[in-house]
């Protein structure tokens, strides 16, 4: 990933999270997933009132990629924070959305948390989910 393409997906999670359905926390949350064919698919978060059956913005911009047919990613970048507000603090991805990165995640994938283009923070997934369980553990 290049620095013109981190720059753009930066921006992206920040627009996503206009894209967020969060009627009882408001706090809503953009990610931005890059492909390797260097596309990007959005997500924000929806909730839902059996809050269970809620879904975060990083597995909701997955599993549209994955739905069209794309599997190998190289980054994702997360913002969240209050609606009508830019993001105060970083919004780092849940267990269930590191686990389902990881499903789809190689050695170098990239998150990055962001308040702002200028201000984030660059992690490698396996810094965020250490001895991950794939699918070669079940191999």
């Amino acid at each position: 990933m290049d620095e013109n393409q981190k720059k753009k997906l930066l921006m992206e999670a920040l627009e996503a999270r206009a894209m967020a359905y969060t009627p009882y926390s408001h706090y809503t949350v953009g990610a931005a997933l890059l492909t390797a064919e260097g596309e990007i698919y959005r997500g924000g978060n929806i909730e839902n009132a059996s809050y269970g059956a809620t879904n975060c913005a990083e597995r909701t911009a997955v599993f549209k990629a994955v739905s069209e047919g794309r599997r190998d990613f190289l980054a994702i970048a997360i913002a969240g924070g209050m609606e009508g507000q830019e993001p105060a603090d970083y919004a780092y991805p849940c267990g269930i959305c590191r686990q389902v990165l990881r499903e789809f995640a190689g050695k170098d994938f990239r998150v990055l948390v962001v308040r702002s283009i200028s201000d984030y923070r660059e992690y490698t997934l396996e810094e965020l989910l250490p001895h991950g369980f794939g699918g070669e553990s079940i191999q």
